[in-house]
């Protein structure tokens, strides 16, 4: 008896948006690795950082009145599924970005996130229409369980990158490892070069 696994089902061919090792999934699934934050939009705050000091902050109202964008992105999971044509509302980390003094030599970014969740990015990555913080998916509130009240959407690199929950990014001068990458995630994550663990 043959044995095909979910994430082997020749469907690589079906649409070549779809990187290589990936299955297409129509659903949106939750994975996370803790229990599930609420937020009171109230009190809550995203900040830009250096050395954890706050180089601008911005309440909800405050950055949910901003210029924002409507974009419709592929997502990639590392655990080897994509969704296609995902929908989205955000602000551009280019207009966050914009307003804020960035050093020469800061050159890479840590989210940090309700739950004390870190993910590193470079911040090149976070520029030139890249990246978004995310505050509606399909149409409605992003949901907590999809990361609300805001996420980080970084829609060209594996999924776990795009931090939920994201409340701010410290720019810092070297690259330092997150939560998953120390646990032995790669620490860029591009899905079309399979970018999934420690020495891809």
């Amino acid at each position: 008896m043959a044995i095909v696994s979910r994430g082997f089902r020749g469907r690589r061919e079906v649409d070549p948006r779809i990187p290589p090792g990936q299955y297409l999934e129509r659903g949106f699934p939750v994975l996370s690795a803790g229990p599930t934050p609420r937020a009171d939009l109230a009190t809550w705050t995203f900040s830009i950082t250096a050395g954890g000091v706050p180089r601008a902050r911005w309440t909800w109202s405050e950055l949910t009145h901003l210029p924002h964008e409507d974009v419709v992105k592929d997502i990639h999971c590392v655990t080897k599924w994509s969704k296609l044509d995902s929908a989205w509302r955000g602000v551009s980390l280019d207009t966050l970005l914009d307003g804020v003094e960035v050093g020469p030599e800061e050159q890479y970014v840590m989210a940090h996130c309700d739950g004390g969740y870190t993910t590193n990015v470079p911040l090149a990555d976070l520029r030139g229409g890249k990246a978004w913080i995310a505050y509606q998916y399909d149409g409605a509130p992003l949901a907590p369980e999809h990361g609300g009240p805001a996420r980080l959407l970084i829609p060209h690199l594996y999924f776990w990158k795009s931090a939920k929950w994201v409340r701010s990014l410290d720019l810092m001068t070297e690259d330092a490892w997150g939560f998953w990458e120390r646990l032995g995630y790669h620490a860029y994550g591009d899905p079309w070069k399979e970018q999934r663990y420690w020495g891809d």
